[in-house]
């Protein structure tokens, strides 16, 4: 595919960013310049539905699934490297490289099922903000959804400064919702040891069908396909001389770097939820399902003792609406680059957003006035939504995978054998997850 099809929804973001040259050596100094990708693809990470996969299996399993969050971290590292690696050596973002490979209704269902990935994405977002505004403000659900609508406002502000200070600003709300966790995890001195067998994985992680929807709704919660489309697409936004073998080999090393650092951050901020659960809630509170039992207990004394704190469950509330809001800045590029990459249709990012937003507000709104607006219903939307990205995943990954191992698409950067071997167990193994998930319910 010539250069001059290369994914456009960047441009209204100023996407080009220099690099330092090829003959600089601190290596500080090249890590700088090309971090930033990594940020607005880590956040994906860190949506309101990681929070309440992640707190719900720490409260019903203490920490018995940080080994399924360990795994899925570790696999989320491989497979944006494969991403990284197409967007750069190839020049094209993954939907691009696939719509070109595939015959018209292959795409067209492609295309439709990331679309419904991508609600699902949004459902969480919407949701989390939702109830971040009901705990902050006491804002009533129905409001908090229809008020939703109004963050592309705030979407399109970002943009406005340009991908570089997009990427420092949700670089920080990272770190500040990362220091929110980390403090209120060591005011409940978890236990190590426990911590550290919990990374070990169990065979009751297949054969418990509570633990497996958890397994796989975090799965789909950490490794999200949208995710792969955007860092295929910013791994392009660094100015370098394309065409200098060492200047593509260094773009590929530091775009590694900075996907990896940023990911094991989303890893700590992850872990961080599950063990809060685990610790203050296990045995506490049976079932833990909603956000609002979290708020509730870190401020009452009869769940967690001393530990108890109106602060805490204040930051707790603001630090879901951080992630809430952000997510929305990379769920609306992600949204453009599926649907430019597969039926060439482009719209401007405003018009994306509304688009997406209400498609996904229809289902919500209907739910709420059938069963009602409460917590609990709309956050095991948030567990289900997971889950149908998890099932979605593999229709990202198996073409990836068979893309970054073509010759004549990747040249000398081709995986290796071994590679695309690991790549296609890995995507067998999830998809074994999600057909074990579907054949027991």
């Amino acid at each position: 595919m010539p250069e001059s099809r290369r994914q456009k929804s960047l441009d209204e973001v100023n996407e080009s960013v220099d690099v330092p040259s090829v003959y600089e050596t601190s290596f500080l100094q090249k890590f700088l310049a090309y971090s930033g990708p990594g940020a607005l693809v880590a956040v994906g990470y860190m949506d309101p539905g990681n929070w309440l996969t992640s707190l719900a299996g720490g409260s019903q399993y203490r920490y018995q699934l940080l080994a399924v969050l360990v795994t899925a971290i570790l696999v989320a590292m491989f497979m944006q490297s494969l991403a990284i690696k197409l967007g750069v050596v190839a020049r094209q973002d993954l939907a691009q490289a696939i719509a070109f490979k595939v015959p018209l209704p292959i795409r067209i269902m492609l295309w439709l099922l990331n679309e419904v990935a991508m609600m699902a994405t949004d459902l969480t977002g919407v949701v989390g903000t939702a109830i971040a505004l009901k705990l902050l403000v006491g804002l009533p659900l129905l409001y908090g959804i229809l008020l939703t609508v109004a963050d592309v406002l705030i979407v399109l502000l970002f943009l406005r400064f340009g991908i570089r200070r997009v990427e420092f600003i949700v670089l920080s709300a990272i770190l500040i919702v990362g220091i929110i966790f980390a403090v209120e995890v060591a005011r409940a001195h978890p236990a190590l040891p426990a911590i550290l067998q919990g990374v070990i994985p169990t065979t009751s992680l297949l054969t418990d069908h509570s633990k497996l929807i958890l397994s796989v709704g975090i799965i789909g919660a950490t490794i999200m396909p949208h995710n792969l489309y955007l860092h295929s697409s910013l791994a392009q936004s660094r100015r370098y001389d394309h065409n200098n073998p060492a200047q593509v080999n260094e773009a590929l090393r530091f775009a590694k770097w900075d996907s990896n650092v940023h990911l094991a951050v989303a890893l700590i901020v992850n872990a961080l939820l599950l063990i809060l659960g685990g610790t203050l809630f296990f045995g506490k509170t049976g079932q833990l399902t909603s956000l609002q039992a979290v708020y509730e207990g870190l401020k009452n004394s009869a769940i967690v003792g001393s530990l108890a704190s109106p602060v805490m469950s204040w930051l707790f509330a603001f630090a879901l609406l951080i992630t809430g809001l952000i997510s929305s800045i990379t769920s609306t590029l992600s949204g453009q680059i599926v649907m430019e990459g597969y039926i060439n249709l482009r719209l401007p990012l405003w018009q994306r957003r509304l688009l997406t937003r209400f498609v996904t507000l229809i289902p919500i709104v209907i739910i709420g006035f059938v069963v009602g607006f409460n917590d609990q219903t709309f956050e095991h939307l948030i567990v289900y939504a997971q889950v149908v990205l998890s099932i979605a995943l593999p229709f990202t990954l198996f073409p990836m995978i068979a893309l970054t191992s073509q010759t004549s698409l990747m040249g000398q950067h081709v995986n290796r054998w071994w590679v695309t071997v690991l790549g296609y167990a890995l995507t067998a193994v999830i998809t074994g997850f999600n057909l074990k998930l579907l054949f027991s319910l």
